[in-house]
């Protein structure tokens, strides 16, 4: 056995679970976290978009850019209804069940009334941010970006109710042909073709626009080739009765999927809304923030790489009542993100302004704000998982989580940014993710009577711990970038080999 496939093994106590069991849903949360963590790295390649958009058009360009694909994302959120994260479990359910036809069935729906939804929505929206965002205060630019960069609602959901449907499938490989290389190509080729025509005002939407809808009509592809063997639903399948079944499901994952998505982009949206009205905020420094979020948001998609087939394994282990299984493998898939998130975030806060610095000599001044937002954004992918436990079973609680969450998230962005400008907009992202991460644990202790459901995370966290020290230590002795260099350097070297021993225990074992 291979250390990998000793790490996917739960630890069981004897006579209690069948061993068969385990190690199926070890070897196959294995598989589908390696495809989705090569679908992961393949999407962080969309940098290059933003790399380009920073160096061609600057910094202030940036800052509208990213206010503008903040809001679009954030405004998809109630057009797409929570169908993206409903339809896994619902063709999880199916798949399980051996109803192929009723997956189909499920796709067409899903896929017809989210990309429906949106197609309406974003004709609202535009025409409202036309009538009243000089009314609102906004800046013209930000008015403008809006309007165009609300078009890419539909083709966002398209994509990604596609790719759910694909997950629901626990087909796992799909996102890298559809996100992580097509959308990556399409949309920095056309970003350099609108610069070409001399479209530079709307170059960044009009990429994502195209690049976006690119990506969706692969992933539909993609997720339509898992039927062509299915045979037609039988007549008691009810399009009117499913329908209705999907949205009452989905009411309470849209609602906190929103606030969720809320909390995920109230800062930047939040200092568009600031620009000249707070210290320091203007559209330079608030570019050089989207950048910084951009970079640390990648921490995010670690989640990426295994929540999309824990959620399925998760929702079919829990139909059955099989709470300790599940139990087990949360704590086991939260070591294994913690061995990831740990060193990147160290880097982001110990060479942030050298990683900045790529983007530009202007971008170094957000070597803080980096690092502020990738503790963030690392706090957000690890709790992320307790939201998927929940979700399967109590989706109402995670709306009751969400809104506490989404409350303080408003109050206090708006007290901090207003009051420190830019620092205060990432120290309030910051402070509702500890939050989220107290409450969600509060949840699976107390609902689900899991008692240490996290009890595999010292190692990792111990590892940290002790490579902290040195690096200090470096930081404090060097200055500049070489000092920002060896810290990082020093903390990789000590943690690594502190992986490296963890990997010989487990092997042993």
């Amino acid at each position: 056995m291979t250390t990998s496939e000793t790490m996917l093994r739960p630890i069981t106590p004897p006579g209690t679970l069948e061993r068969g069991a385990s190690v199926d849903h070890g070897a196959e949360l294995k598989r589908g976290a390696w495809t989705n963590l090569i679908a992961m790295l393949a999407s962080n390649f969309r940098g290059i978009f933003t790399f380009l958009v920073a160096r061609l058009l600057g910094p202030a360009a940036l800052g509208v850019f990213s206010v503008a694909w903040a809001t679009t994302d954030l405004v998809s959120k109630i057009g797409i209804f929570g169908l993206d994260d409903t339809i896994i479990t619902f063709i999880a359910r199916a798949e399980a069940a051996g109803d192929r036809a009723r997956s189909r069935a499920l796709f067409r729906l899903a896929v017809f009334l989210g990309v429906g939804q949106c197609v309406i929505l974003a004709a609202i929206s535009i025409a409202l941010i036309r009538l009243f965002g000089s009314r609102l205060g906004l800046d013209p630019q930000m008015v403008a970006a809006l309007s165009v960069m609300f078009c890419a609602m539909p083709v966002v959901a398209l994509y990604r109710i596609d790719t759910a449907v694909s997950r629901g499938m626990k087909v796992m490989r799909h996102d890298i042909f559809s996100r992580g290389i097509t959308e990556t190509i399409v949309t920095t080729l056309a970003f350099l073709a609108a610069l070409w025509f001399g479209l530079s005002t709307f170059a960044p939407e009009i990429a994502v626009i195209v690049g976006m809808g690119a990506s969706g009509l692969v992933a539909l592809f993609l997720a339509a080739s898992l039927f062509r063997s299915a045979t037609p639903p039988a007549s008691a399948f009810s399009y009117p009765t499913e329908c209705r079944r999907l949205l009452a499901y989905a009411a309470p994952i849209s609602a906190y999927d929103l606030l969720n998505a809320i909390i995920v982009r109230l800062d930047v949206v939040m200092l568009g809304c600031f620009v000249g009205r707070a210290p320091g905020v203007t559209l330079t420094t608030l570019g050089i923030y989207g950048a910084a979020v951009e970079v640390a948001g990648g921490l995010r998609k670690v989640n990426q790489a295994f929540n999309p087939i824990f959620a399925p394994i998760v929702a079919g282990l829990t139909v059955d009542g099989d709470q300790e299984h599940a139990a087990v493998a949360f704590s086991r898939v939260s070591q294994w993100m913690l061995w990831i998130l740990l060193p990147i975030v160290a880097v982001m806060v110990l060479a942030g302004s050298v990683i900045l610095g790529i983007y530009g000599p202007a971008f170094r001044q957000g070597g803080l704000w980096l690092g502020i937002v990738a503790i963030a954004c690392a706090t957000n992918a690890f709790v992320s998982l307790a939201e998927t436990v929940i979700m399967v079973q109590k989706p109402r609680l995670n709306l009751l989580n969400s809104i506490i969450t989404c409350a303080v998230a408003l109050t206090a962005n708006l007290w901090l940014i207003s009051r420190f400008g830019v620092t205060g907009a990432a120290f309030g992202i910051l402070l509702p993710y500890v939050l989220q991460g107290i409450l969600r644990y509060r949840a699976l202790r107390m609902v689900f009577r899991w008692r240490n459901p996290w009890g595999d995370i010292g190692r990792p966290l111990m590892a940290a711990l002790v490579a902290t020290a040195p690096a200090l230590a470096c930081l404090m002795m060097i200055e500049g970038v070489t000092g920002q260099l060896i810290a990082s350097g020093a903390f990789l070297l000590v943690y690594g080999g502190a992986w490296l021993n963890h990997r010989r225990f487990e092997t042993r074992a």
